[in-house]
């Protein structure tokens, strides 16, 4: 019989050594659909802490991060809020966003209509070369009025 090439035996121990490597990979990476319970998922069951609870408590935070506008970002977009509160003569509006450097309030804009306040909220990033980890933070700012809504609607100008 005759010995395989010195290079076939090679490429052979390669393949089996990516092998090994995919299937721990593969291990490590845990079963789907499981928690660490090792219970199936239930779709309807969070699968993390609340927004707003720090890391390891359990309990969430004393509620969203006070935000205020930094203006010059980079890109800035209308971001979508969640709620717009009366606060005073002023309006608290919250929403949903990511970590600064990358998600920072760049500014927000009022427009005054006889029926409707329009605001809209505009984010952009103060550092084009951070890197930020993508994670939802509840945010709020205050937002100073020139003028009393009174009975007129509050719309979200990024809708």
């Amino acid at each position: 019989m005759t010995e395989p090439a010195p290079e076939l035996g090679r490429h052979t121990d390669m393949r089996r050594i990516w092998l090994i490597a995919l299937l721990l990979t593969a291990v490590a990476c845990g079963g789907g659909n499981s928690v660490t319970t090792g219970q199936p998922a239930d779709p309807e069951q969070p699968v993390s802490t609340p927004v707003g609870t720090p890391a390891g408590s359990g309990t969430p935070s004393a509620g969203p991060s006070m935000t205020v506008p930094v203006g010059n970002t980079l890109n800035p977009r209308k971001i979508p809020w969640t709620t717009a509160r009366p606060a005073g003569g002023d309006l608290e509006i919250t929403w949903v966003s990511g970590v600064e450097p990358c998600n920072s309030l760049d500014r927000v804009d009022v427009a005054y209509a006889a029926a409707e306040v329009t605001v809209t909220l505009w984010e952009g990033t103060t550092d084009e070369d951070a890197i930020c980890i993508e994670i939802a933070i509840e945010k709020k700012t205050i937002v100073k009025l020139t003028e009393p809504v009174g009975d007129r609607k509050i719309v979200d100008g990024a809708k």
